[in-house]
């Protein structure tokens, strides 16, 4: 970016991701132009600075304010245009960045134009992907939970996500965080109150949570792996899921967060669904 050029090149990508950029130059001004960016913000320290001459010479420290505030811009638009070109490039041909809200993406380059950390950005990219793919599918409280994260909660996260399953909707199965499947993926209780504590999740050490008035049978899907479960009555079962429900935030951001499979929570869980009463059949 030194030399003010584009990090991409238009001409190379599909028409999905032109309309996305095209959105969002008309929703949040210039993009992919940061010579303009630098040279507005030059003009406008240049008129300040012919203002303040009428009266004094600007001093040092008022020289270097205006310096730096060249240099920051530089650095939002650098960090606007990484996030916009990752999410450029991995928009299916059905996306529809269009039909963004203009305001929304307003409100989400406001939060992330600072973001300059390459796993952090990745996040960032990866929402607005999922936003331009099906538009209104992340909320602005969303986009502001996000804005609030660090590296360290991300990681966090994404070590819990591995065990989602999918039981109508995403479900994290936490039957008891001291057992050993847990414990060496780095999650633990003090985590699981942390993800509560910053709104991804809802803990609940002592009760727990339940699905009622299931039916006799119902499929289950752990990263696309379907496992058939049937239950001991006709209807009107329960079903125990552990200790943790996602709130909506978390949920919409379970999808983007790149998890990775782990093969020993499929032989857990299938353990504790057996201890449940609940026949455990895999299925393709």
């Amino acid at each position: 970016m030194a030399d003010g050029s584009s990090i991409i090149n238009l001409g190379d990508l599909a028409k999905p991701a032109t309309v996305l950029i095209e959105k969002i130059s008309n929703a949040v001004g210039v993009l992919y132009e940061p010579r303009r960016v630098i040279k507005k913000a030059h003009a406008e320290a240049e008129a300040e600075k012919i203002k303040a001459l009428a009266g004094i010479e600007l001093s040092d420290i008022e020289q270097r304010a205006i310096e730096r505030h060249v240099k920051q811009e530089s650095k939002k638009q650098e960090n606007i245009e990484k996030i916009t070109a990752q999410a450029a490039v991995n928009l299916p041909p059905n996306a529809k960045p269009e039909d963004i809200e203009d305001d929304w993406l307003t409100h989400f380059f406001d939060k992330c134009d600072k973001i300059s950390n390459d796993q952090m950005q990745s996040l960032w990219s990866n929402l607005l992907s999922g936003e331009a793919t099906k538009p209104g599918k992340y909320s602005k409280r969303t986009v502001d939970l996000v804005a609030s994260m660090d590296r360290k909660d991300a990681d966090l996260f994404t070590r819990f996500c591995q065990f989602t399953w999918m039981v109508g909707e995403p479900t994290p199965l936490i039957f008891d965080v001291t057992d050993e499947v847990y414990s060496s993926a780095g999650i633990t209780f003090s985590d699981l109150k942390h993800l509560d504590a910053i709104g991804l999740i809802s803990f609940e050490s002592v009760s727990g949570y339940a699905k009622q008035g299931v039916s006799k049978k119902g499929i289950v899907f752990y990263f696309g792996q379907k496992t058939l479960l049937k239950f001991p009555e006709d209807e009107n079962n329960k079903f125990g899921i552990g200790q943790a429900l996602y709130t909506q935030a978390g949920k919409e951001l379970v999808t983007i967060c790149n998890a990775a499979k782990n093969e020993k929570f499929i032989d857990y869980c299938k353990e504790q669904f057996k201890k449940q009463g609940i026949e455990v059949n895999p299925t393709t």
